[in-house]
C-alpha cells in the first residue's frame, strides 16, 4: 500500500521537485568534472517568480564557475548548510545570468537570506577580490 503524504491527505497539490529544492533554501548543487565524475557543493536557492526556476550564486574563483562554464548540466539534492542531502536528486541545467536578470537574482536571493546573501556573501567576495556570479537552474521535466 502506498503511503500518502499529509499534504496530499489534506487534498493539497503535491509538490513539484522545484518547490521541494527552493523550500529547503539549501541544495547540493552537484557539476561535473572533464573526467566524467560530479563534485558537490551546497549553494543558497531562490525561486525565479514565475515557478520555472531558481536562482544561486557563486563567485568566479570557484570549482563549480569552471565546470558550469563547460559542461551546464547539473544534479541538485535538498540538502544541510553543509550539504548533506537530505532529499532525493534531480537533474537540470545552469544558466549564467546577465544585466537585468542578475540584478533580479541579486535582490531575490538579498531578500530571502537577507544576513548571508544580502550582506556576508558580497562583502566577503568583494574582501577576496571576487566577482560573484549569478546563476538560473532550470530542472530537466
Amino acid at each position: 500500500m502506498h503511503k500518502r503524504s499529509p499534504l496530499a491527505r489534506a487534498g493539497a497539490a503535491p509538490a513539484t521537485d522545484l518547490q521541494v529544492l527552493v523550500g529547503s533554501g539549501t541544495v547540493l548543487l552537484r557539476t561535473r568534472k572533464r573526467d566524467g565524475t560530479w563534485v558537490g557543493a551546497p549553494v543558497s536557492l531562490v525561486e525565479k517568480g514565475d515557478g520555472t526556476g531558481a536562482y544561486f550564486r557563486t563567485y568566479n574563483a570557484a570549482g563549480k564557475f569552471k565546470r558550469l562554464r563547460n559542461f551546464p548540466e547539473v544534479l541538485v539534492a535538498p540538502s544541510t548548510l553543509t550539504g548533506r542531502p537530505t532529499g532525493p536528486e534531480v537533474a537540470g541545467h545552469a544558466r549564467r545570468l546577465h544585466g537585468e536578470e542578475e540584478a533580479t537574482a541579486r535582490r531575490l536571493l538579498g531578500a530571502r537570506f537577507p544576513v548571508l546573501q544580502r550582506r556576508l556573501v558580497p562583502w566577503y567576495h568583494r574582501l577576496r577580490g571576487w566577482t560573484t556570479v549569478h546563476y538560473q537552474l532550470t530542472l530537466d521535466r
